[in-house]
C-alpha cells in the first residue's frame, strides 16, 4: 500500500516542509511509500477565498520538498496549460474530481508522460471512470524504458443530497476491475460540502473508521491531508487529519491490510 498525503493547499513554505518532514519519519518507520501532495491552487472552491501560493511559489516549494526528502510528488491541474510546467516537477498529475470529465485536461496530463491520478467525480458512477481511461490511454506517451507511467483511480465520496457525501464501499471493488490501482481518499469523504455558510465543512473523526472499512474491501493506496494545526488551514480545515494523529492510524491500517493479505 503505498499513501499520497500533505496539507491540502500549500499554505507556506514552513508548513510544507514540517509536514513533509514529519510524514517522511513516519512512513519510513512503517515502510510505506509515500507521494508528497499539497496544491499550489486550490481553484475549485464555492466562494472567493484564499486560494494559495499560486503555481510558481507553489512549484518551487515542491521542488525543495523533492530535493531535500527524496520524495515523489503529486499536485492537481486545473488547465490544459498547466500540464506540462508542473510535470518538470511533479511524478503524479492529479485530476481534481469536478474536471474528472474535462477530455482537454485529461488528454495533456497523459501527454506529460506522468502517473495520471484521477479523482472521481461526485457525480459519477464508477463505471463512469471507464471514459477517462480511454482518454489518458489513448493519449499517453511511452517512457524511454518503452512504458506508460499509468492511471490511479480515486474515490472520495458521492453527493447524498446537498452538503453530504457518502462512501460506496462497492465502488472500490468496481474500479479494481479496470486494471489500475484503486486509492481512497479519506478526508474528502468526510467533507460536508458548502454547509458552512459557503465555506465547506467535515467530520475528521470518521476518517479512521472509513480507512478501516475501504482497506479492508481492499485499495492500493491512501488519500490523506493532514496539516500540523487543521483548524487553521486555508482549505477543509474541517476534515485535515492532524498531523500527529496520523502514526496510530496508519499502524491500524497497516495491520488490516496485512490480515486481508494474509
Amino acid at each position: 500500500m503505498f499513501l499520497i498525503a500533505g496539507p491540502c493547499a500549500i499554505e507556506s513554505r514552513d508548513i510544507v516542509m514540517h509536514t513533509a518532514e514529519s510524514l517522511k519519519q513516519v512512513c519510513d518507520r512503517l515502510g510505506i511509500t509515500l507521494y508528497f501532495k499539497s496544491s499550489y491552487d486550490k481553484a475549485n472552491r464555492t466562494s472567493l477565498s484564499d486560494r494559495g501560493v499560486g503555481m510558481e511559489k507553489g512549484l518551487t516549494i515542491l521542488q525543495e520538498v523533492k530535493s531535500t526528502f527524496n520524495l515523489p510528488i503529486l499536485t492537481d491541474v486545473h488547465e490544459s496549460w498547466q500540464c506540462m510546467p508542473v510535470a518538470e516537477v511533479a511524478d503524479v498529475l492529479q485530476i481534481p474530481a469536478f474536471l474528472s470529465r474535462q477530455t482537454d485536461l485529461l488528454v495533456a496530463a497523459a501527454k506529460t508522460g506522468k502517473i495520471v491520478n484521477v479523482k472521481k467525480g461526485q457525480f459519477m458512477a464508477p463505471w463512469d471512470m471507464r471514459g477517462a481511461i480511454a482518454k489518458i490511454e489513448k493519449n499517453q506517451v511511452l517512457s524511454k524504458e518503452g512504458n506508460k507511467a499509468g492511471i490511479w483511480l480515486t474515490e472520495r465520496g458521492s453527493s447524498f443530497g446537498y452538503g453530504n457525501l457518502v462512501v460506496d464501499m462497492t465502488s472500490l471493488v468496481k474500479m479494481r476491475e479496470y486494471g489500475y490501482p484503486v486509492v481512497f481518499d479519506a478526508t474528502h469523504s468526510v467533507q460536508q460540502p458548502s454547509s458552512q455558510a459557503g465555506v465547506t465543512g467535515g467530520n475528521r473523526e470518521m476518517v479512521p473508521h472509513l480507512i478501516r472499512a475501504a482497506v479492508a474491501v481492499g485499495v492500493d493506496g491512501l488519500f490523506l491531508e493532514v496539516h500540523p494545526e487543521p483548524e487553521k488551514a486555508i482549505s477543509d480545515a474541517a476534515n485535515q487529519l492532524r498531523l500527529s494523529d496520523v502514526e496510530h492510524i496508519l499502524k491500524q491500517t497497516l495491520e488490516i491490510d496485512q490480515l486481508i493479505h494474509s
